[in-house]
């Protein structure tokens, strides 16, 4: 039986190499707007598409609601980027992008933290549902 990659691995391996290149040139520390620029920079420069800010609609009983939730990034189409500058990534940013991935109906999701000094912290996120 062939082994099953997992979904958009070689996306994820691919955008992760563009956010460790920006935080390996920039450091730790700064604020989530530079990280967010400097991103989509190193994305274009190595030919990965990306939507910046992209608002998802919400519905309630079939209705749109006035609020929106606003994702930082969506590469390759699929995959919902949330972006941090923190000391550590906490429970309430993986909700934020579980609730991100459940409203655009994207199975992958990658939680990115730049704010440690030595290291990026990165989570990345599967949900089975829309596979």
């Amino acid at each position: 039986m062939p082994e099953q990659q997992s979904p958009f691995a070689q996306e994820g391996y691919d955008f992760m190499a563009a956010a460790f290149e920006v935080h390996n040139v920039l450091g730790g520390g700064l604020l989530e707007e530079i990280y967010q620029e400097s991103l989509e920079i190193e994305l274009e420069l190595r030919g990965i598409m990306f939507r910046r800010k992209q608002e998802l609609e919400i519905h309630y009983k079939q209705r749109k609601l006035k609020k929106r939730y606003v994702p930082d990034l969506c590469v390759f189409e699929k995959v919902v980027v949330e972006l941090k500058a923190t000391s550590e990534i906490g429970s309430e940013h993986e909700a934020q992008l579980i609730n991100y991935m459940r409203i655009s109906r994207s199975s992958v999701g990658y939680l990115v933290n730049f704010g440690p000094i030595k290291k990026l912290e990165y989570k990345r996120f599967i949900l089975s549902e829309f596979l």
